[in-house]
C-alpha cells in the first residue's frame, strides 16, 4: 500500500496522488453499472419531494384511502392524487380496491426501510 499522508488534520485531500492498486482492483468489479446508477440515481428523486414523503410517511404507520391522506396532511385531492400517481409509477405504493375505496401500501418493507432510514439519519 503506497502512502496517502495528510497535510494536517483539517486537510480532507491526500498531500500525494498515488492510487492503491490492490485496492481499486479489488473494488472495481463490484460497483454497479452507469444504467443502474441511473436507475438507482432516478429511485433517490422520488423522495426529493416533501409531499411525496409525507404520504410515504403516513403509509409507513398503516394503508390509507387517498381521503384519508388528504384529511391527514390537509391536502386536496388532486394534490394527493397526482403524487399517488408518481409514487405508483415508480413502484414505491400500490393500491387495493375496497368497493368504491382505493386502499394504498407501501409496495414492500425497503420502502419503510429507507425512509426510516433517512429519517433517522437527519435527526442525529
Amino acid at each position: 500500500m503506497k502512502n496517502c499522508n495528510l497535510v494536517d488534520k483539517n486537510d480532507d485531500v491526500c498531500e500525494v496522488f498515488d492510487s492503491h492498486e490492490d485496492v481499486v482492483n479489488r473494488i472495481k468489479g463490484r460497483i454497479p453499472d452507469e444504467d443502474e446508477f441511473s436507475q438507482l440515481s432516478d429511485f433517490f428523486k422520488i423522495f426529493g419531494n416533501p409531499t411525496r414523503l409525507k404520504i410515504i410517511s403516513l403509509l409507513c404507520l398503516e394503508d390509507l384511502c387517498v381521503c384519508d391522506i388528504c384529511e391527514a396532511l390537509d391536502l386536496n385531492q388532486t394534490t394527493v392524487s397526482n403524487q399517488l400517481r408518481i409514487l405508483r409509477a415508480n413502484n414505491i405504493v400500490k393500491y387495493q380496491k375496497e368497493g368504491k375505496m382505493a386502499r394504498y401500501s407501501l409496495t414492500d418493507l425497503h420502502i419503510e426501510m429507507i425512509y426510516k432510514v433517512g429519517l433517522e439519519h437527519i435527526l442525529e
